[in-house]
């Protein structure tokens, strides 16, 4: 029997780091798109990405999500749902109010997600303990918020 593939939710971050300068940055992303590409994951990519996006990449990494099979990127939205969760983690003080989008993105990836990929280490990364304290009171599951180098311990449960 064929197992399910993990469905991985990709922060703006992500998406970006196609087009970063940092060579680190830019290789651990170019492996996670491979593992997508690959057909490895399903990257899932929301509504929030388009608003954090600047005019001038919109374009590029438009292009760059259309380059994917349809079977390899999910498209989704924000939702009451998700973004209720969000303010709960304002609420419980994870980050600040600046920060409502990354909380969204977190909130996207507990709902919808096997877990997230973020580049994002201050405000999503090393605060991922105090998101799943959330999630858990809440009653949503822990989520796994790592780098695109760490992508495997999503689904290899490390």
């Amino acid at each position: 029997m064929e197992s399910r593939r993990k469905r991985i939710y990709v922060d703006t971050s992500v998406v970006l780091g196609n087009f970063d300068i940092d060579e680190t940055r830019r290789t651990g992303t170019e492996r996670f798109w491979s593992a997508v590409r690959n057909g490895e994951i399903v990257a899932i990519v929301s509504d929030v990405l388009d608003g954090e996006l600047k005019n001038d990449m919109m374009e590029r990494v438009r292009d760059f999500l259309a380059a994917l099979l349809k079977n390899q990127v999910e498209q989704t939205v924000a939702t009451d749902e998700s973004d209720d969760l969000a303010e709960q983690y304002i609420v419980a003080g994870v980050v600040g109010r600046g920060s409502f989008n990354d909380c969204r993105h977190v909130a996207l990836a507990t709902i919808l997600a096997d877990g997230i990929v973020s580049w994002n280490l201050g405000d999503m990364v090393k605060r991922a303990d105090k998101y799943n304290n959330v999630n858990v009171t809440q009653g949503y599951p822990e989520v796994k918020i790592v780098t695109p180098n760490r992508y495997q311990e999503i689904y290899n449960g490390t």
